[in-house]
């Protein structure tokens, strides 16, 4: 416990660098991040609205070289030790939180826009003034909640349990798959996931993968990853709501993933692409389905990369989905191991 509560120590000693003021660039909106930061160029201003900031998309707005961040709701969780607003803030990159969502019905995509301190100009013209976020009250925010750490813990066990009534299946039932044009059968399974260090993690597999010739499964925009780092992915499973119509038009197998309650977000969109994909039904995520695809199919071993596997990195999305997660991990126990093992164990393997 003592490790996993201390993985992010270094950013409570870190000091932040100097930002210059006033700083100016051009706007991109976008209520869902996942979606913004493919839009980004270096020297946008992100106009976001993300409560409880999570690590993977402070780390995705770092890539995309944003000069800073306007979010229209709380950055700091309030029940979960979250460390995006850190990363931001340590890496010189000023985080305001504004009082409400107004600025998304008073700026365009392209406005420029000023900001000094907490207020937010256009052309001159106030639009907006919020609270400027600094490295010390996130350090500070992040220590209280780490001390407090044992009350999300049972938050988190009680909604694992709720799941393991509501979701028997995730533990036991078999996952009812249609015939699927990917073979799995005695080959290794790569799941690729939007998570904390999935990049990094991705293209130092690049050995295992030329060696290995794992069956690539990509989660939603992950495929996008995927092929930035000059691999195919052999199916994409999920929403498909956070990648390009290019990479669904790619040639992988597309698996819209169906929720108990019917819903089917993806499917829609591939039948308006025109694209042939197949639905599956289950519990969960589609992280946790394409898990599980890979399990139900005869995957000889699954190789996750970007998946929230430890305590803290469940904690700081602080998603529902977290229990799931947890469940079906319980599941393909056997067959699961993490990215940066495998990078260890075969660094000079390839």
């Amino acid at each position: 416990m003592r490790r996993v509560l201390q993985a992010d120590s270094a950013l409570i000693g870190a000091t932040c660098p100097p930002v210059g003021h006033p700083l100016a660039g051009p706007a991109r909106l976008g209520r869902r991040t996942k979606l913004l930061v493919r839009r980004l160029a270096p020297g946008d201003v992100a106009i976001i609205d993300h409560a409880g900031l999570d690590r993977v998309s402070a780390e995705e707005l770092l890539a995309a070289g944003v000069r800073g961040v306007l979010n229209c709701s709380s950055s700091l969780s309030e029940t979960y030790p979250n460390v995006g607003p850190l990363l931001l803030l340590a890496a010189g990159v000023p985080l305001v939180d504004l009082p409400n969502d107004a600025l998304f019905e008073h700026c365009l995509d392209g406005d420029p826009l000023e900001l000094r301190g907490g207020a937010v100009r256009r052309a001159g013209r106030l639009v907006a003034r919020g609270r400027v976020l600094t490295l010390e009250e996130a350090q500070a925010a992040l220590r209280e909640r780490r001390a407090s750490v044992h009350e999300a813990l049972e938050r988190f066990v009680g909604n694992t349990l709720e799941r393991m009534r509501a979701e028997r299946e995730l533990l036991s039932a078999p996952l009812e798959l249609p015939r699927l044009r990917t073979d799995f059968r005695d080959r290794p399974a790569l799941v690729v996931v939007r998570g904390g260090g999935y990049l990094d993690d991705l293209r130092a597999l690049r050995g295992y993968v030329h060696g290995a010739a794992p069956v690539i499964v990509a989660v939603d925009g992950a495929v996008e990853a995927v092929r930035a780092c000059g691999m195919r992915a052999d199916m994409v499973v999920g929403d498909m709501d956070s990648a390009s119509d290019a990479a669904l038009a790619s040639g992988a197998e597309l698996v819209a993933h169906s929720y108990l309650d019917g819903r089917a977000p993806g499917r829609d969109r591939l039948v308006a692409l025109g694209l042939p994909h197949a639905v599956v039904r289950a519990p969960g995520t589609s992280e946790d389905l394409a898990l599980l695809i890979a399990a139900e199919a005869g995957a000889s071993l699954i190789v996750s990369v970007g998946s929230q596997l430890n305590l803290t990195e469940l904690l700081d999305r602080g998603r529902a989905g977290a229990a799931s997660a947890f469940l079906t991990r319980l599941r393909v126990a056997e067959l699961l191991v993490d990215a940066k093992g495998i990078s260890r164990l075969f660094a000079n393997a390839f």
